[in-house]
């Protein structure tokens, strides 16, 4: 077991996800990266760049898996012999706890899924563990989450809403608000946006408090986001619109209905053709 002193955390993986993490928390932890393309990780400060994934594994304690879906069995290939005494943690999205165990073995596995205002420290992220994790996991995974913004402890079968409403939310919330200033966004976004988008999670299955923490943090993180990098709200919504994703899903079903209810339906059922369970 480990204890909550400085630990040492790897990542693999430093795309948009990963090098948030990263920054976050690299005043508070050790960070290993492996990356297997070098641009990304040029001239960083406070951050260790490792060659291989096997040279993490002696390294960290706790084991970060930020990469893309398709890329998941080839790195579980490579930490299945290393990972018996690690924490593993996937933010890969759709990838279930049961879908590692089956990969891994009895590892403790936590599956984290974070939004993209983590890169302002204003994530909405929901966290889950597997069947062999324990209670210090999870407090530990929350503890760490939390340098990234609000951390929502859920059961796995929630995950699925968890990336409809925090996931897509700002897709939603930018296409929204795309032509308005910043005081008229704030305005919209706390009189109509979020009595109406956390309805939408109610519908997906969240309870009333649930829902509305989920729909406020989404929405403040989302406008902190376009404030904090400078961008406008219709290229964040390009940014969380991934090609056949839930986003896109939801999107269209909006842009239909008109109604949030609906497309929050939507993105649920195309997370849950996604996944890998």
């Amino acid at each position: 077991m480990f204890n909550f002193l400085r630990k040492k955390i790897g990542i693999i993986g430093f795309g948009n996800m990963g090098s948030a993490i990263a920054e976050r928390i690299k005043s508070r932890y050790d960070v290993f990266v492996f990356e297997k393309e070098a641009e990304k990780t040029k001239s960083l400060s406070g951050i260790k760049i490792v060659s291989s994934i096997p040279e993490l594994l002696k390294q960290a304690q706790v084991i970060i898996l930020a990469i893309k879906p398709q890329d998941f069995e080839s790195a579980m290939a490579e930490i299945k012999d290393g990972a018996q005494d690690k924490l593993i943690v996937s933010i890969a999205a759709g990838i279930t706890t049961g879908y590692m165990e089956r990969l891994l073995g009895q590892v403790r596995v936590i599956r984290v899924m974070p939004n993209l205002a983590a890169r302002v420290g204003k994530s909405t992220t929901s966290i889950c563990k597997g069947a062999f994790a324990t209670d210090k996991d999870i407090s530990f995974t929350f503890k760490l989450f939390k340098y990234l913004g609000s951390v929502f402890i859920l059961s796995e079968d929630m995950m699925d809403a968890a990336t409809a409403i925090a996931g897509s939310g700002p897709g939603f919330l930018c296409d929204r608000v795309k032509d308005m200033s910043k005081s008229e966004r704030k305005k919209y976004s706390q009189e109509h946006f979020i009595p109406e988008f956390s309805l939408a999670a109610e519908n997906v299955g969240f309870n009333k408090k649930q829902a509305w923490l989920f729909a406020t943090s989404t929405t403040s993180g989302t406008l902190a986001t376009v404030e904090a990098l400078g961008i406008t709200p219709e290229e964040l919504k390009v940014k969380v619109t991934s090609k056949g994703g839930t986003t896109e899903a939801g999107l269209e079903v909006l842009h239909t209905t008109g109604l949030l209810t609906e497309a929050a339906k939507a993105a649920v059922k195309r997370s849950k053709e996604l996944s890998r369970g």
